[in-house]
């Protein structure tokens, strides 16, 4: 398993509004100090877990500053660029590049549905609009237009779109992606998945946010995969399965909004209209955690 470019555990990092509508930068600094503290082998803001979807333009532009801020270079910052257009993808796209960013995130948002034509351009205008990596992002649970095998493939003869991370619950989908691009692109996990299962079948990680609160547990994890301990990694794997399956009951942002909560970051609550954690799901979420020894 190479250990070149991105691998590893990348945490979906929540964004902490304040009541005022500010970009908490004290909590999420803190937060990214802890994740990198952990272990974890790279951070990805504005990820489905940093309620993108939800923040404006500035808000989002605040994000990956304090995460770069914070990060220092010690670890890369892969941030999501999101948008229904080309033009305003590239914008965000050069932007953080210039901001510093290690590698962009590309999601495609779309009202009307899309072609696949038009799914590759949006892709291929981001990646030829940047010189760093790009990660495509395939979530067909919420997504409108999604990347179908044509278009990865085509994609993957894209010289810097090297990584995609799937997020649907088909991990056969995965490797027929793998089997499909041969070796042009790599795969990383989603939360949707079991990661040693990923791992076994060529994934090379996880972006995902549960890593947020159990960064040392998803990276001792990664490690095990990393050195094919399978035995061990699914003797790991299985309580760890059992927080993923807290998390799919509920609004993912709020979940590990109120993980991070009951570790004691002052993260808030998701955006309006998206409802917090109810008190069921607390519980849940807490038993969880306790029984990796994430609390």
């Amino acid at each position: 398993m190479s250990e070149a470019g991105f691998h590893g555990v990348f945490p979906y990092l929540v964004s902490p509004v304040t009541p005022t509508g500010e970009i908490d930068a004290e909590v999420l600094a803190r937060l990214c100090d802890d994740l990198i503290g952990a272990g974890v082998h790279g951070l990805t803001p504005l990820g489905s877990t940093g309620e993108f979807a939800y923040l404006s333009r500035a808000q989002r532009r605040r994000v990956v500053e304090v995460v770069l801020q914070a990060t220092r270079g010690r670890v890369p910052v892969v941030a999501g660029v999101a948008s229904t257009t080309i033009d305003d993808a590239v914008a965000q796209a050069r932007d953080y590049e210039r901001l510093g960013c290690s590698g962009i995130l590309a999601v495609l948002e779309a009202y009307f549905p899309i072609d696949d034509d038009g799914v590759y351009a949006y892709f291929k205008a981001i990646a030829d609009a940047v010189s760093l990596p790009v990660v495509l992002y395939t979530n067909p649970n919420f997504q409108r237009s999604d990347l179908s095998l044509p278009v990865i493939d085509r994609l993957s003869h894209v010289d810097n779109i090297q990584y995609i991370k799937d997020a649907s619950f088909n991990t056969g989908r995965l490797l027929s992606i793998i089997n499909r691009v041969e070796g042009r692109m790599q795969v990383f996990a989603a939360s949707a998945h079991i990661p040693v299962c990923v791992m076994m079948i060529g994934g090379v990680g996880w972006m995902a946010g549960p890593a947020c609160v159990a960064p040392r547990q998803s990276v001792e994890l990664y490690e095990l995969c990393r050195r094919g301990d399978w035995a061990a990694a699914m003797q790991r794997q299985r309580p760890l399965w059992r927080l993923n399956q807290a998390f799919a009951k509920y609004n993912l942002a709020a979940c590990i909004k109120g993980g991070l909560a009951l570790q004691g970051y002052a993260v808030g609550v998701p955006l309006p209209p998206q409802a917090p954690l109810p008190a069921d799901g607390v519980e849940e979420v807490r038993r969880a955690l306790t029984a990796i020894g994430a609390l």
